[in-house]
């Protein structure tokens, strides 16, 4: 018992080996659909570790489309690691529409990363990409702030090494802030949105790009801040910092200078003060030797006691005038 099962085991192993490394029902699939493949190929497929069904697959679709393809050819590209019922699907497409589309060219743009079935559809149907808000600035300080919208179609020779979608709506969002920027008001963009697509259509923006720019419509315009009023308010108050500062420079030099000639005033009358003190020692000297008599002193005694008569008059009168002076 345990040898029929033993066998039974062993007929199940090498069947599913067989069918594995020769897939007849796929030589059999490629036989009703007219499709020429030998079996050995088939097994060779297997032993150059290629899936048959994704080779055999899109054989029999090329060949009734009428596209006929080469097993090769796409083995070669499936161990590029490239997708060939893609490109398949690509080059059916790229007949039915008419396009001149090789399977050279369509591998390279498999292999590029782009998705070259889509870029098919984009040729025989046009997409439409929509910028962000852009934000410019007319000539009379007037933000405008617009968003418009691109149509492309996809431009088959140029998708390898050809930009994406971003780097054409970065150069149409550059075209839209240098037209409103040269406007010499806010008005005439306003009035007049199409000059904003013509002028920007001019330029040429979908060179180098893999994509073909059909039009550019102005989607939406918006007024937006009075940039020029704004700036003209900040250099005015940047001015009146300025000033100020300049102002309390002169205060504090004012005040220094003030200081310094206060300080001068104390140390003269220190001075004062102390030639003062050496006049009584003078005067004592001076009678002592004889240089000075007796009424020469009376004299200076009257003199000095009349100045300090004037001296408390004034002081007392002046008071008085600078009152009269505040009524």
């Amino acid at each position: 018992m345990g040898g029929y099962i033993a066998l039974i085991v062993l007929v199940i192993v090498l069947g599913s080996a067989f069918f594995y490394f020769i897939p007849v029902g796929l030589w059999i699939s490629a036989w009703a659909a007219g499709v020429k493949i030998g079996i050995f190929n088939l097994v060779g497929m297997r032993l150059r570790r290629v899936v048959p069904g994704k080779i055999v697959g899109p054989m029999i679709k090329s060949h009734k489309a009428g596209v006929p393809l080469s097993s090769d050819r796409l083995e070669a590209h499936f161990l590029a690691g490239g997708n060939v019922d893609r490109v398949v699907d690509a080059l059916i497409a790229a007949q039915r529409a008419q396009i001149p589309l090789e399977f050279e060219r369509a591998a390279a743009i498999d292999l590029a990363g782009r998705d070259v079935l889509r870029a098919v559809q984009m040729s025989v149907n046009p997409k439409v990409i929509q910028t962000p808000i852009v934000t410019a600035v007319a000539m009379d300080g007037i933000q405008v702030m617009a968003t418009a919208r691109v149509t492309v179609r996809a431009n088959i020779d140029r998708l390898v090494g050809g930009a994406g979608e971003e780097t054409v709506l970065a150069r149409v969002g550059e075209g839209i802030v240098t037209t409103v920027g040269s406007a010499k008001t806010h008005k005439n963009v306003l009035e007049n949105p199409d000059s904003i697509s013509k002028t920007v259509l001019e330029k040429g923006l979908d060179s180098g790009t893999a994509f073909e720019i059909l039009s550019i419509d102005i989607a939406d315009v918006d007024v937006g801040k009075n940039i020029g009023a704004k700036l003209q308010t900040d250099q005015a108050e940047a001015d009146k910092r300025i000033a100020q500062a300049k102002a309390e420079e002169r205060r504090a030099m004012a005040v220094a200078e003030e200081q310094e000639m206060r300080a001068k005033v104390e140390e003269m009358r220190a001075k004062v003060v102390e030639a003062e003190a050496q006049v009584p020692i003078a005067l004592a000297e001076a009678l002592k030797a004889g240089r000075l008599g007796v009424m020469d002193y009376m004299n200076y005694q009257n003199i000095k006691a009349d100045t300090d008569m004037r001296d408390g008059i004034s002081k007392a009168t002046r008071p008085e005038e600078e009152e009269k002076e505040e009524n």
